[in-house]
């Protein structure tokens, strides 16, 4: 809603251009009816006919008053439950000169300059990058969700609609409203998430998931991949998991195959992996694998994200999403690490 004393517009919400020239509320105003068919249609922009005088010729147009779109961005950014440890996040005081010390420190830096330029870029281009969405992916602490909410703040200032939601909360959210004393169903909380223009999902994956949650977050997926509708993920992951995942699926599958007739220990994973076989589960990843001596070594291993998730969700999101990597440590640790006295 306008400002009633705003000096652009006059308590209209719409400031008229003539050529390069702003002209006062008291010396043209935008007619109310055009006013009311844009707002109906939620244009930002009216063409209006030229007028005689001094600069006879020049079209006018009118646009939006400042006074009307900081407020429609306030509006925005208050629906779009970007949580408040984040609202300072742009691309601005996104950093990527970080790191100090050996050549890693320059690859570090390098991995999140590569990473901003490219989702900056989305940003700008926006819409013409509807064709896909992103997938931050990368350890802890490198600034993922700092990024996703960059773009969302972005989006929201050129009039969009985006919606945040960390992973686990969208489940609590959505378990909750099965309590028969909890006003909220089912439908009313995927409503939202399902049609947003943006829908941000901030670390997919974080929690082991069951066959329902999986089956809901892949119901959500799939539902905005087939409406042509932009999802934005960040997901934490071990080092390389994005950049070798389609290839080591690859060679699992050949793997698979030419395992089939031969016996498998399997607890034996020391010579799983040197016939080239796969893992065959989770549980095998996990497993306790023996030395020659006979001594039991269990295996600790963080879950890769298609694990955390499933491979069709993950088939998915490289279908739907643009992957994009950060290869760096993470920068909260490190920082704890140089502020402890020596």
């Amino acid at each position: 809603m306008a400002r009633p004393d705003c000096p652009k517009c006059g308590g209209t919400g719409w400031k008229i251009i003539e050529g390069e020239r702003e002209l006062s509320p008291a010396i043209a105003r935008v007619p109310e009816l055009a006013a009311r068919q844009a707002a109906a249609a939620g244009a930002s922009v009216i063409s209006i006919d030229a007028r005689t005088g001094a600069s006879a010729g020049q079209p006018r147009v009118a646009v939006l008053c400042d006074c009307v779109e900081a407020e429609r961005t306030t509006r925005g950014l208050n629906r779009a439950r970007i949580p408040v440890r984040y609202e300072h996040c742009d691309f601005v005081n996104y950093e990527t000169d970080v790191y100090e010390g050996a050549h890693e420190a320059t690859l570090h830096n390098r991995s999140l300059t590569q990473a901003k330029v490219i989702v900056e870029g989305f940003a700008r281009d926006y819409p013409l990058t509807m064709d896909a969405g992103l997938l931050l992916i990368g350890p802890c602490g490198v600034g993922k969700t700092h990024l996703a909410v960059a773009v969302a703040k972005q989006l929201i200032a050129r009039g969009h609609e985006a919606l945040f939601y960390d992973y686990r909360e969208l489940l609590k959210e959505i378990q909750g409203s099965y309590n028969a004393a909890n006003n909220s169903t089912e439908a009313g909380v995927l409503e939202p998430v399902l049609n947003v223009e943006v829908l941000l999902l901030d670390d997919l994956g974080a929690s082991k998931p069951s066959a329902w949650a999986l089956e809901t977050i892949g119901h959500i997926l799939t539902t905005r991949y087939n409406e042509k509708r932009v999802t934005i993920s960040s997901a934490n992951s071990r080092a390389g998991e994005s950049s070798n995942a389609q290839q080591n699926s690859a060679q699992n599958d050949l793997s698979t195959l030419e395992a089939v007739n031969q016996p498998v220990d399997p607890n034996d994973t020391f010579a799983a992996r040197r016939a080239g076989r796969p893992i065959n589960s989770v549980r095998d990843a996990r497993a306790t694998f023996r030395l020659p001596s006979g001594e039991s070594i269990s295996r600790n291993l963080e879950d890769t994200l298609t694990e955390r998730i499933g491979m069709r969700i993950r088939s998915r999101l490289y279908e739907m999403c643009r992957t994009v990597e950060l290869k760096a440590p993470d920068f909260r640790k490190e920082i704890r690490k140089a502020n402890l006295p020596r």
